[in-house]
């Protein structure tokens, strides 16, 4: 499944739930919503050519999450499937603001229906992948990101 956003949308990407990220219950409460915003983010990054990977060997540094705050809507549950969103919302010299979201997906579709379970604010940071020191984002990088 492609979710290939316009430009200036939001990247887009579908998330199944499996048994490992819920609880006994079959339930997602708030902390597996950082696992997935996490995977989206990683996965916008790769979209953009930007893998941790990538970034280590190309640029010799990468982006850490120095600050996250979540605000939780609703559990989703097993075999629910998602749409997590990641946008930038600022970018600076040495870090970023991503704003991300949660939906739920109704069956047989991969665009949202109205049910926001979870928002999130990610700070991303760039260091050094070596000393692991703060410093500036390259600028080849930070222009792919606008």
């Amino acid at each position: 499944m492609s979710l290939i956003p316009p430009l200036n949308a939001p990247f887009q990407h579908p998330i199944r739930i499996y048994w490992e990220d819920t609880d006994a219950g079959g339930i997602v409460f708030y902390a597996n919503y950082l696992k997935f915003f996490e995977r989206a983010r990683t996965e916008w990054l790769r979209a953009l050519g930007f893998g941790q990977q990538v970034l280590r060997d190309e640029s010799g540094g990468m982006f850490v999450v120095s600050e996250t705050t979540v605000k939780y809507h609703s559990p989703a549950r097993l075999d629910d499937t998602l749409l997590v969103t990641a946008e930038l919302q600022t970018g600076g010299k040495a870090s970023l603001t991503i704003a991300q979201r949660a939906y739920l997906c109704t069956a047989g579709q991969t665009t949202s229906n109205d049910r926001l379970l979870a928002e999130g604010t990610i700070r991303l940071g760039w260091v050094d992948a070596t000393t692991l020191k703060p410093g500036r984002i390259p600028a080849p990088v930070l222009e792919a990101l606008k």
